[in-house]
């Protein structure tokens, strides 16, 4: 089993550069970067986590602009979204940022994407909660267009174009790969249509009844990625051996120099389970 990062890279922890250069050096092989626009004052919304909602969860970098920070710094670390929030983006500046990270880091660009769960922020970006599981699996078809079309034209409920030009194309092929996030019977049937690997959150009871499920619906051995997997050994230990094939551990938000304290005893940690 791989071990990646699922963080919050605010503009009070540790920068995007460090921060990648960081985990290179300690061999983990993959960076995963959480996305909120904004968050409402209203609050209505319950936090899925319970309580108070986090202070990272205000402060949030540009998932895309963070990772085009460290694709320069780095050779072979991922660069993904965890989770790229779909119905709140437009579908074509969407599929230009991917395939121009994806062009710029050589092919380390990875697309996870979710349909969120902050329904006041949502709303700010014109989308009706009800119809957000509709809206972003058109989104994504589109920019599948999009990247492997060389004149692409889409014509659905929610995205409705023209036939267009639309460069970058990604480096990798046919796209960067789509990590769909979630454990609802939603998420697990967009897996089968148009996901090329499987997100699923730590913690999730049954995994691995979940993962055979998925790989059966899906007719393959879909990759499957931990998101925000406990630091624990015994877990992770219990995950690979339920057919997780990478665990992002979940690095808390720190300075720089707490940060880089964190990552020697994750790096540790992920050698002690080997």
């Amino acid at each position: 089993m791989k071990f990646g990062i699922s963080t919050f890279v605010t503009d009070e922890g540790i920068g995007p550069v460090d921060l990648g250069r960081a985990l290179e050096e300690r061999g983990f092989d993959a960076l995963f970067l959480a996305e909120h626009t904004h968050i409402p004052a209203s609050r209505e919304s319950p936090y899925p986590g319970g309580g108070e909602l986090p202070r990272i969860y205000y402060r949030t970098l540009d998932p895309f602009v963070a990772l085009s920070a460290i694709a320069p710094v780095t050779e072979n670390l991922l660069l993904a979204t965890g989770i790229a929030l779909v119905v709140e983006r437009d579908p074509i500046t969407t599929a230009k940022e991917v395939a121009s990270l994806d062009l710029i880091s050589g092919g380390r660009a990875v697309f996870g994407v979710g349909a969120g769960w902050n329904r006041e922020e949502m709303r700010n970006h014109g989308t009706d909660p009800r119809t957000r599981g509709r809206l972003m699996d058109e989104r994504i078809r589109a920019m599948r267009e999009i990247w492997t079309q060389e004149k692409a034209e889409f014509h659905g409920e929610f995205v409705d174009f023209d036939p267009i030009y639309a460069w970058p194309k990604p480096v990798q092929r046919p796209h960067p790969p789509i990590y769909i996030g979630g454990e609802s019977e939603r998420s697990i049937a967009r897996v089968a249509e148009f996901g090329d690997g499987w997100l699923p959150r730590g913690g999730t009871e049954n995994l691995g009844d979940l993962i055979s499920r998925v790989r059966d619906e899906a007719g393959k051995r879909v990759p499957v990625t931990l998101f925000g997997a406990e630091d624990d050994a015994a877990k992770l230990t219990g995950y690979a051996e339920a057919g997780v094939d990478r665990a992002l551990l979940m690095l808390p938000t720190l300075p720089r120099d707490e940060t880089l304290r964190k990552l020697d005893e994750l790096a540790a940690l992920t050698r002690d389970v080997g």
